[in-house]
């Protein structure tokens, strides 16, 4: 599993690993059923406190997007995908909509901010992002 945990961008650690799973699970890159790393062996991986792994998994097992199996582990929960699909949805609703809002504030005309829209996901498309 491939994580990219920045320390300085504002976000707590253990929130990045919960989200960057959950864009894992919505996107299909972990499926219903499949099992996460262990606390110790994703600590190890990216070289943070197993506390800090633990505490992300507590949290995506309180969002239900985890399950514990006895014996075995944590695995992607039933239903998770459709929730982290609709959480990932909201999330990126709620910034375009800050972003919109500036732009408005800004006194960009309506047509303008579609064009940039329309262009940076042009961009984003050509760089294959």
């Amino acid at each position: 599993m491939f994580f990219h945990i920045n320390p300085h961008n504002g976000l707590a650690i253990y929130d990045q690993i919960a989200r960057q799973i959950k864009y894992a699970v919505a996107g299909g890159a972990l499926r219903t059923g499949e099992l996460v790393p262990s606390v110790r062996e994703l600590a190890r991986e990216l070289a943070i406190n197993p506390n800090t792994i633990a505490r992300a998994y507590r949290q995506l097992q309180d969002d239900r997007v985890l399950r514990a199996v006895r014996g075995t582990g944590l695995q992607v929960a039933t239903g998770a995908t459709e929730r982290c699909q609709d959480e990932r949805r909201a999330l990126i609703r709620d910034r375009l909509r800050t972003v919109l809002a500036e732009a408005k504030q800004s006194q960009l005309d309506p047509q303008e901010i579609r064009q940039l829209v329309e262009g940076e996901l042009s961009a984003l498309e050509r760089e294959g992002v």
